[in-house]
């Protein structure tokens, strides 16, 4: 009988046979825990450029995966707010930490010769200088930012970028995210769609986006893989 469970990995959804893979990983809740950071640059940058009152940052999680300045027209927000929003994030950036298990992950995904790639809401800029104080940098190939496309997510250009540069077919890629903006992203690009369950997420709505696999913690996206070294 089929497995109709979305919350469990079935098989592998690649195969090293088709040619070279790769993976296209969404940042905020899928590589880095930042929502605390996120919600403090937000209110602060609200505070300044708003005024008084509570800073609507329920509503701007519900974007999360977009261009921040993509958001804030979404939300009628003041363009003016990505300036203060950016200066506190880079302000507490050190206080932005690695999912349990990532590093593991990505270190594995590389020596196995897989393409890796990141695909952001964030600007290019801020992404690499965000990984690069992390440590990982260097274990992926390209990080891509909504700011170096012409059309940020939900659009496909960021992971279509992606699969561009690492020389790889839509259908032998996964894009991993954990907003619907980014499976979104994953299905127009042509490419699995696999929602990321271990950050602050809003599951019922990643589940009704029915994606191709659910992994509740990074390990799982092994199954997801071929079980044999790629050459």
């Amino acid at each position: 009988m089929e497995d109709s469970n979305p919350a469990r990995p079935g098989g592998p959804l690649l195969a090293e046979e088709d040619g070279p893979l790769a993976v296209v990983f969404d940042m905020d809740g899928v590589l880095v825990d930042s929502f605390a950071v996120m919600r403090e640059a937000f209110t602060v940058a609200y505070a300044e450029v708003v005024g008084a009152g509570p800073a609507p940052f329920d509503e701007y999680n519900r974007h999360l995966g977009r261009y921040f300045p993509d958001i804030m027209r979404i939300m009628g927000l003041p363009l003016e707010m990505e300036e203060p929003f950016v200066r506190e994030s880079y302000r507490l950036a050190h206080r932005v930490t690695m999912f349990d298990g990532i590093p593991d992950l990505l270190t594995s995904l590389r020596g196995r010769g897989i393409g890796l790639a990141v695909a952001t809401g964030k600007s290019g800029r801020r992404a690499r200088s965000l990984l690069e104080r992390l440590g990982v940098l260097p274990l992926f190939h390209h990080v891509i930012g909504g700011d170096e496309v012409p059309r940020a997510k939900p659009a496909p250009d960021m992971v279509r970028r992606a699969l561009e540069l690492l020389d790889v077919r839509p259908g032998n890629a996964l894009m991993i995210g954990d907003a619907v903006t980014d499976l979104q992203s994953a299905r127009a690009a042509g490419v699995r769609a696999v929602a990321a369950l271990w950050g602050e997420t809003a599951e019922a709505a990643l589940l009704a986006e029915r994606p191709d696999a659910v992994l509740r913690s990074p390990g799982e996206l092994h199954g997801l893989l071929p079980r044999v070294p790629v050459h």
